[in-house]
């Protein structure tokens, strides 16, 4: 077997591999032998059909049979031969040879990696704790969780739950399929198009208003994207909510099976705090990650950053597919995932030089630490231990977390860190955009 490599560009390369007609004719015999035994000819008895004659029938469909196993056969020796390492699947294509059988194999390979960048890594890193007007924050919120409404006779303002009947009409046309009756609407909500909750505001059962308002450019629905809308609406309910009160039932709705206000408050205190925990750590970890991508140049190979995209893609095709839509009716041009697709691509490439070079070892330890925390908000930990322990998959997710988490560490220790103090509110507030 003869070996060529051509570098084509800083990671494509070509690799043409000959090998000798000798080679080839050796593995016709050999599968010419075998044939002969099983072929039926008519004219012959079972087995002793001459190879000639099962040449003559077979001969071409079987030298096809032959270059295909080469390939398969010589491929990863050659790469091995030549010490390359290929990213993705190669573009193979036999060529045309009067004796023996050569073949060229397009690919790429991965990138060196220096890792002389890390040393001049700086790093934010968010602080924050929970008060007690955090605490009484969210305990706000759970209460309106568990809100009622109660109808009111009275002017309709913001926070109310509002029931109307209303039709549209844009250029003429009425887009509502005539009325809508008994639909609800949470002025404040902002889950209307602009302007119309604020045109609710200030009107009482049994009213009615006429008003203008404009669709957005972007709205979902071509037709009225842009477009003015004048909508004629009638209140038939208001109702404003009225929060849950904190008592025993309440608590006791929450887990709290002791039903007392002050064990609720640590309960809450206790899952914010782990919360926010979780949250400034994803924070560190990000913020380490954007440092290791800014300071660490690297080549990417395009068909390393092509699968990604098409993983990135993936949800969004599968979403297509339900709704008997074509990927391409939802406009995702490639643009919009390439970047994000290169940032993956280049910090698992990063990564894994990182374990090799700084030899990593996953701690067995902190990995069931981190599960058994994330098993404590459920009301039996142990069951949900056993489910992680349980799956593979599932076990390999929290592994390579904490994969990450080790590689984190190990950075900030050598890195130019500066602590900021943020709000509780604007640590979970951006964590859950």
């Amino acid at each position: 077997m003869q070996i060529s490599v051509e570098k084509t560009s800083e990671l494509s390369r070509k690799m043409t591999v000959s090998v000798p007609e000798s080679v080839v004719q050796e593995k016709i015999a050999e599968r010419l032998k075998t044939l002969a035994r099983e072929v039926k000819v008519a004219g012959f008895r079972p087995g002793k059909v001459p190879q000639q004659v099962v040449k003559k029938m077979y001969g071409e469909r079987i030298r096809g049979e032959i270059t295909g196993d080469l390939i398969k056969d010589t491929y990863y020796d050659a790469l091995q031969n030549q010490d390359l390492k290929p990213a993705g699947y190669p573009h193979i294509e036999p060529l045309d040879e009067t004796e023996g059988f050569k073949y060229t194999a397009v690919f790429e390979v991965y990138p060196e990696i220096s890792l002389e960048g890390l040393a001049n890594l700086d790093v934010i890193r968010p602080t924050s704790s929970v008060t007690d007007s955090d605490v009484e924050d969210m305990i706000e919120k759970l209460r309106a969780q568990k809100q009622t409404l109660q109808v009111v006779e009275r002017l309709t303002q913001d926070k109310d739950s509002v029931t109307i009947s209303f039709s549209g009409v844009s250029e003429g046309e009425n887009f509502t399929d005539g009325q809508v009756d008994d639909f609800v609407v949470v002025l404040g909500s902002k889950k209307m198009i602009p302007g119309f909750e604020d045109n609710l505001i200030g009107l009482s059962a049994g009213e009615n208003k006429t008003f203008s308002v404009n669709f957005p450019e972007d709205y979902g629905n071509e037709k009225l994207a842009g477009k003015a809308a004048e909508f004629d609406v009638t209140v038939t309910k208001v109702e404003e909510p009225v929060l849950a009160e904190i008592n025993e039932e309440f608590v006791k709705a929450y887990g709290v099976e002791d039903g007392s206000i002050e064990s609720f408050r640590n309960d809450v205190k206790n899952n914010m705090d782990r919360e926010l925990e979780q949250a400034l750590r994803s924070k560190l970890k990000n913020a380490v990650m954007d440092a290791v991508y800014e300071n660490v140049k690297i080549s990417l190979p395009n068909s390393l950053v092509d699968v990604e995209v098409e993983e990135m893609m993936k949800p969004y095709l599968e979403t297509a597919k339900r709704q008997n839509m074509k990927l391409e009716d939802l406009k995702l041009p490639r643009e919009l995932f390439e970047e994000q697709a290169k940032r993956r691509v280049a910090l698992g490439l990063i990564l894994g030089e990182i374990i090799q070079k700084k030899a990593i070892q996953l701690d067995a330890n902190k990995v069931r630490s981190t599960i058994e925390d994330m098993a404590k908000s459920y009301e039996r930990p142990d069951e949900v231990v056993a489910w992680y322990y349980a799956d593979k998959a599932r076990l390999n997710d929290v592994q390579q977390m904490v994969l990450e988490d080790q590689i984190v560490e190990l950075l900030i220790s050598d890195a130019k860190v500066s602590d900021n103090a943020v709000k509780f509110s604007d640590v979970m507030d951006k964590q859950q955009r």
